[in-house]
């Protein structure tokens, strides 16, 4: 397999791991899906960003829907009166570029596999709705795109029900039970019955953001119903605040992950009208292996610091000098000087003069007259 190949199979797959690790939450977490009776629908993805001024709340979500579903409701619980319009789908564009990981080059000395020598040549192949029911009050209607969309207030989740199957839809008793909590603290309710464009056709695809704009004692963001999955659930949460914001507790999931945190340069359209006033941009990601043990919702904070954070890809190259491979010339290099030295070595000792041994003198001769010891 050939660099070029290898490298755009690597970036192939770190794309997706971050597209996973950022824009799907697979967990409806700000609310429930209520589908008509018999009929299924789920939530493939679920992107939503927060936006907090100190006194304000603003949520603007993007759900990607799917099943056999001709219609269904979505409630979302909130702690003040919500006013509600359709979003700009270009806000979640702007946004995955906003966290979009570097890509810096990262040189080595010493070959890796891929490299020569160690490099494959292996290849891989809308009728009147009835009148609300005592315990409910209806704040607001209003159409949005495909959103009829009625702003609520309940006593209690049995007059919630009520007035729910008043409308075409059934509330399962599980669901009422979870949003007592909600009741006892006097919370309000933006219900949404989603109906795609052709009546017949089944809820498909991505919908219209929704924009919820409330009041807030602090920033909050409704998990408590996510309790009631059967399956692990994960989150997704950007926030836009002054200051790099964290989860106060992990509300019954692992410990929620910071995959990027920054001040955004000066951004413009859909999402430099919603950062104007708080420019420093928090990505969460967190998961829940068992969502029953999800027991309430997520209350952000400021973090102690704004330390940046951001995903970096590293292009790894072996370094090379001239198209040749910084290591050979090293090495190459090396020897050719070991050689050269010995054959200089070898050559020198080969013309010195050679010096001739001394003459071996004879022995003196025998005289029969010297006196014997």
């Amino acid at each position: 397999m050939n660099r070029p190949r290898i490298l755009a199979v690597v970036l192939a797959l770190l794309g997706v791991q971050l597209s996973w690790l950022i824009a799907p939450a697979y967990a409806c977490g700000c609310g429930a899906m209520i589908p008509q009776a018999s009929q299924r629908i789920s939530v493939a993805s679920e992107q939503s960003v927060l936006r907090w001024d100190g006194r304000q709340e603003q949520i603007v979500m993007r759900l990607t829907v799917g099943g056999d579903a001709r219609d269904a409701a979505w409630i979302m619980p909130v702690p003040h009166r919500a006013t509600v319009e359709l979003g700009d789908p270009a806000l979640f564009d702007q946004l995955n570029q906003a966290i979009a990981p570097v890509h810096r080059t990262r040189y080595h000395f010493w070959p890796k596999n891929g490299d020569w020598p160690f490099d494959s040549h292996d290849t891989v192949g809308a009728a009147a709705p009835p009148p609300a029911a005592a315990g409910v009050g209806v704040v607001g209607r209003q159409r949005l795109g495909p959103f009829d969309v009625a702003r609520l207030t309940a006593t209690d989740p049995a007059a919630l029900d009520t007035w729910l199957r008043g409308h075409g839809f059934t509330f399962p008793a599980r669901l009422r039970t979870a949003l007592q909590p909600y009741v006892d603290r006097h919370w309000e309710y933006v219900a949404v019955r989603l109906a795609p464009k052709a009546s017949h056709a089944p809820l498909q695809g991505a919908l219209d953001p929704l924009h919820l704009t409330f009041a807030a004692d602090g920033p909050v963001y409704p998990m408590r119903l996510s309790r009631l999955a059967s399956l692990p659930q994960s989150l997704g949460l950007y926030v836009l605040a002054a200051h790099r914001m964290q989860t106060r507790t992990s509300i019954g999931g692992l410990q929620p992950e910071v995959a990027f945190a920054g001040r955004l340069d000066r951004p413009a359209g859909a999402l430099g009208r919603l950062a104007a006033g708080t420019p420093y941009l928090t990505a969460l990601t967190q998961q829940f292996p068992d969502p029953r043990r999800i027991s309430g919702d997520h209350e952000l904070r400021r973090a102690p610091v704004d330390t940046p954070v951001q995903h970096v890809i590293y292009d790894d190259r072996l370094r090379e000098a001239a198209g040749v491979p910084a290591w050979l010339l090293t090495v190459g290099g090396g020897l050719l000087l070991l050689v050269t030295a010995v054959a200089l070595l070898v050559v020198r000792r080969a013309r010195r003069p050679v010096t001739p041994p001394p003459p071996v003198q004879p022995p003196p001769p025998f005289s029969p007259s010297a006196p014997l010891g």
